[in-house]
């Protein structure tokens, strides 16, 4: 019994992180391999920000998707982050780790930023194809 109720704890701790997380933060993303039917974890993402003066990409973060596919950490919210943005999911080593070859050895997804609201900016992807939208 107590083993159950400490593994129902540590479900809603870890929860709660995330929309913790979520809620000090503006920006975050998430992968589905929809081949597998499974979050892609360990993949390389950059976000970067388009400089309008010099029409220049500038990276300005990086991180790599968790055990559930999942960032939450980009663009704290203590700052205006209007602009226009662009995630940089490096997708060739992770089909590489599932032993498939892809004809996307990335794939960049460019989107504005332009409320005080949370933006949450997911990719479905296969080794031959993939899509967005903005999710909640």
């Amino acid at each position: 019994m107590k083993l159950l109720f400490a593994l129902i704890a540590s479900f809603f701790f870890a929860v709660g992180a995330f929309a913790n997380d979520a809620k000090q933060y503006q920006l975050s993303t998430h992968i589905l391999d929809i081949n597998t039917g499974k979050p892609a974890s360990g993949v390389d993402v950059r976000l970067e920000k388009m400089n309008p003066k010099q029409k220049q990409w500038i990276v300005i973060d990086h991180a790599v998707t968790d055990a559930n596919g999942r960032i939450a950490t980009f663009l704290p919210k203590n700052s205006d982050n209007t602009g226009t943005y662009k995630l940089v999911f490096e997708t060739n080593d992770y089909f590489a780790s599932q032993n498939q070859k892809s004809i996307y050895p990335f794939v960049e997804v460019v989107f504005l930023i332009n409320e005080d609201t949370h933006y949450h900016i997911p990719i479905t992807m296969s080794a031959n194809g993939y899509a967005t939208y903005r999710g909640n």
